[in-house]
């Protein structure tokens, strides 16, 4: 195996002719240089120097080598001198899958306070529910995914995973403000038996459904969309009543809409994901504590 110390050193010989000079150049022994270079020529397997007197000159491989030489070193400088940046959050790359209320809600603080803190720091930001977000990152294609899971519900597959708890979001009713419920502190699910629903994405469609069937009626669900605002629009033009997560209405200004408290409370747990080698990359780790921060920031105005 080819050493790139002893690069340094067939280099240096080259260029001044001599292990004495060579050693005087690099801050060593002229015995140094004589060993180093005997350890370079048993690696490749051939001489490398031809010695005569005081001269000494490259062999055909020996030349070969150096001129290949500049190129390995200069090109492993770079990468030590990127990898300090990248260690030193001086520059870094952290590919982030979120929720789309997760999106709205806490990234932005996040981001900014990263870019703040570590203005080398690139962040790129995909949208994909879980359980998708979590095969994005245990394929490679992302370094950190925001997810959520609702509590009762059947336990994720996430013993592989680095598992940071961000925040507990719990789930409110959305009714028309001139509904019969507008005015209620709160309301029980089952008091919404038999009005129409406008559901949201297919994960919180199916929590909606088992959380009704929980209380004695399955929903009639007219219209079902993935974007929070067109179901807060749907209930507000009195089309229907919805269940949303709190995040997700406070991503959005509702009109026409009154959002009551849900009871019995249903509750999703926020959190961010990232696989254990991942965790110890300093950019993943900055931008996971960034995003707890948002947290907890939420949960104080909350």
């Amino acid at each position: 195996m080819i050493e790139a110390r002893h690069l340094r050193v067939l280099r240096a010989v080259a260029t001044t002719g001599s292990f004495s000079a060579a050693g005087r150049e690099l801050g060593c022994t002229q015995p140094a240089v004589s060993q180093q270079m005997k350890a370079l020529e048993a690696s490749v397997g051939t001489p490398l120097l031809v010695r005569g007197g005081r001269e000494m000159r490259l062999t055909q491989a020996g030349e070969a080598l150096v001129r290949h030489a500049s190129g390995i070193l200069a090109g492993l400088t770079a990468a030590e001198e990127e990898v300090a940046a990248i260690a030193g959050l001086r520059a870094g790359r952290v590919r982030l899958v979120s929720f789309p209320s997760g999106s709205s809600a806490l990234v932005p603080t996040a981001l900014a306070a990263l870019r703040a803190a570590h203005p080398g720091t690139r962040v790129s930001l995909e949208e994909a529910e879980p359980p998708k977000s979590v095969e994005l990152l245990r394929e490679g294609d992302c370094d950190l995914a925001l997810a959520f899971r609702y509590a009762g519900a059947a336990a994720e597959e996430w013993d592989d995973l680095v598992v940071r708890r961000l925040l507990t979001d719990r789930l409110v009713a959305l009714v028309p403000e001139r509904h019969r419920l507008a005015r209620a502190d709160s309301v029980a699910i089952g008091e919404l038996a038999g009005e129409p629903w406008i559901a949201g994405c297919p994960r919180c469609r199916g929590q909606l459904v088992q959380v009704c069937e929980g209380a004695g009626f399955t929903p009639r669900i007219d219209f079902a969309t993935d974007d929070y605002p067109a179901v807060i629009g749907l209930v507000g033009a009195g089309l229907g009543v919805a269940v949303l997560p709190q995040l997700a209405v406070d991503s959005v200004r509702p009109r026409g809409v009154r959002v009551v408290r849900l009871e019995p409370a249903v509750r999703r747990e926020i959190v961010a994901l990232t696989l254990p080698d991942l965790a110890q990359v300093p950019a993943v780790a900055a931008t996971l504590e960034q995003l707890a921060r948002a947290a907890e920031g939420l949960g104080r105005q909350g």
